[in-house]
């Protein structure tokens, strides 16, 4: 039993491990400590640990020991000997979440000031975001990210931030009745709450956040991964269909699975390309269809690609066939790729092309209509043209990163000067 609290009794240590002079135990039986000490009082230590756990993530306890008791030192190494129970630290028994150190090195070499806080409790994020905005003392606290963005604004409370600014990133967040009742308490104390399309924050104005303080600010892609003279002249790309997406319960491979069914029937035989990662099951269970439907020799699986704006323009179609979305940002990459788009008319999506004008949209999950679309566009190489040709213009007009940054600072100079959007 004692080995099963491992994962909650770790992290209560760094708050004993700091060489202060006296510290109380969170946990009466960590006790005391000995061996070489850590500088700095628990907060700096603390930080230091969770530095050193993102460039060193195996749970080799010699480098770990400067920050343990005696007590935890001890259970450790038991269990490390302990056939029955050293699979706890096969995984990281420090941390519920995991930081790459790669993102963090990244976001540093840009000269950030990165904090690795820790994700235990949400006692520990408030209290250390807490701590740092104390220290940092800044005008705004912006906040992304479910359940993130709750306890990032209790820390700005507590610590008298003047303006707090909450981003949600998904027009189906997964809010329980007690986390929604959390987040428009928050709302009435925020200056600014941001949907990243359209489509998230109708959502939030639809849950009662209020609408006088939510506003659209539409993700950006790289453009310059886009450049004009790579563009294929749309004659000299294949006339194939790709769909950038991760293999995940949000994505609806299977409807375009079942339209390329539908075309096969008709005679249409153009080539699918899948580009994504995510789910192995998931893929399996797209290839057993590919399989069933016949069409396995169309569909081809390509996992996560390096050249995705190579190959999407050097192809006609992109498709988009999905439950729901944040910002779709594939499907502004295939406009920006001069793409002739189809994608789901689901929240997240819809607002983000000129349906007719910039791309086409089909009723989610209907297979006869994404096939009929395509098979529309394939016959029509002339309209798929000029659907990818305007998609293109709108996605250099209206997501380039340069625009949403500006539209990102010219919301933060309004909520600095007069508190509100």
């Amino acid at each position: 039993m004692r080995y099963s609290a491992l994962t909650l009794l770790v992290p209560c240590a760094l708050v004993l491990s700091a060489c202060t002079t006296t510290v109380t135990p969170a946990f009466k039986d960590i006790g005391t400590r000995s061996g070489p000490c850590i500088d700095g009082g628990p907060d700096t230590v603390a930080q230091q640990f969770y530095d050193y756990r993102i460039q060193h993530r195996s749970n080799d306890l010699t480098g770990l020991r400067p920050y343990l008791s005696d007590g935890l030192a001890k259970l450790l190494n038991d269990a490390t000997r302990d056939p029955q129970h050293n699979a706890l630290l096969k995984s990281d028994p420090f941390s519920s979440r995991t930081t790459l150190p790669d993102k963090v090195d990244a976001l540093r070499a840009q000269g950030l000031d990165v904090r690795v806080v820790p994700g235990w409790t949400h006692f520990a994020t408030v209290w250390t975001l807490r701590a740092l905005a104390l220290q940092w003392r800044p005008d705004i606290l912006v906040t992304h990210g479910y359940s993130e963005h709750l306890w990032g604004r209790y820390a700005g409370l507590l610590a008298q931030v003047p303006r707090l600014v909450h981003v949600e990133h998904n027009s189906r967040e997964r809010y329980t009745r007690w986390r929604l009742k959390q987040a428009l308490w928050l709302a009435d104390r925020t200056a600014a709450t941001v949907g990243v399309s359209e489509g998230v924050r109708e959502q939030l104005v639809a849950r009662g956040f209020p609408a006088e303080r939510c506003v659209a600010i539409p993700n950006g892609i790289d453009l310059e991964r886009f450049p004009e003279t790579a563009l294929l002249p749309f004659a000299q790309r294949a006339p194939g269909i790709i769909m950038a997406a991760r293999f995940a319960r949000q994505k609806d491979h299977a409807t375009l699975i079942e339209a390329t069914a539908l075309l096969k029937a008709q005679g249409v035989t153009a080539p699918v390309y899948l580009a994504g990662g995510g789910k192995a099951s998931l893929q399996k269970r797209m290839q057993a269809l590919a399989e069933q439907r016949g069409v396995a020799d169309q569909v081809h699986f390509l996992g996560s690609v390096s050249d995705l704006p190579q190959r999407l323009m050097s192809h006609q179609i992109f498709v988009l066939s999905t439950h729901y979305e944040g910002m779709p940002l594939a499907l502004v990459e295939g406009m920006a790729a001069g793409c002739a788009c189809v994608a789901s008319d689901v929240v997240g999506v819809r607002g983000v092309m000129q349906p007719g004008k910039t791309g086409l949209l089909v009723p989610e999950g209907d297979a006869p209509a994404l096939a009929q679309a395509l098979a529309g566009l394939l016959a029509d190489p002339a309209r798929a043209a000029s659907l990818g040709q305007a998609a293109r213009a709108q996605a250099v007009q209206e997501y380039s990163l340069a625009r949403m940054h500006t539209r990102y600072q010219q919301l933060l100079e309004r909520v600095h000067t007069h508190g509100s959007p």
